[in-house]
């Protein structure tokens, strides 16, 4: 029986973040001397760190919020592509694989994985990939980058994009250990009633 892969950042003091955003922090509130039962933790930081998932709210006024968007979007049979080769993704760059009746599609791009290191740049995911990826009926895209979109992007055409063609955005996967091929994902936000997007442990099990 194939093993489960955890896919996701692991959420550290160091972990790297939007220069702009808030941090993540990890702190022992309360003590089992002080409490006498058990120890209490407390975190802090922003919705878009390490391993997460967009809302369309993000980037949309009137776009959903994470508790709007149907759980089944981020659950079930998925397909890891090896993009590494390029540093621009285009529709003709997936025009490679066989996509058909694929649903849920995690980009393994040439980013190197550093979960403490902000990138600098990233790969470009061209808006194109959007309606190409809707007509194969993909309503998840999972990369292995902060961002969707050029990280000094703020039309973000990609996320728009993706949004308008019914595709949902998970992003910073860590893909480095992982084949290509065909796995079960589960990727799970949390139920966060305002939340315009959410962390997530994205973990995957070969098919």
């Amino acid at each position: 029986m194939s093993k489960w892969i955890d896919i996701s950042q692991p959420l550290t003091d160091d972990i790297a973040h939007w220069p702009e955003d808030q941090p993540f922090s990890y702190k022992t509130t309360y003590t089992k001397q002080e409490t006498g039962s058990a120890n209490i933790g407390q975190m802090t930081g922003s919705l878009h760190l390490g391993t997460h998932v967009d809302a369309p709210f993000h980037f949309e006024n009137n776009g959903e919020k994470i508790i709007a968007v149907d759980v089944d979007v981020y659950i079930g049979e998925s397909i890891v592509l090896d993009v590494s080769h390029t540093s621009i993704i285009k529709a003709s760059t997936l025009q490679e694989f066989d996509l058909e009746g694929v649903e849920r599609v995690l980009l393994r791009t040439s980013l190197p994985s550093n979960p403490k290191q902000f990138p600098e740049e990233i790969p470009v995911l061209d808006p194109d990939i959007a309606p190409f990826l809707a007509e194969k009926g993909v309503k998840l895209l999972g990369v292995n980058m902060p961002s969707v979109d050029p990280l000094d992007s703020k039309d973000l055409f990609t996320h728009h994009a993706l949004y308008d063609n019914g595709i949902y955005i998970l992003e910073n996967l860590v893909l480095e250990h992982v084949d290509e091929g065909a796995y079960f994902l589960s990727a799970l936000p949390l139920n966060i009633v305002e939340g315009d997007g959410s962390p997530v442990r994205a973990v995957i099990k070969r098919l």
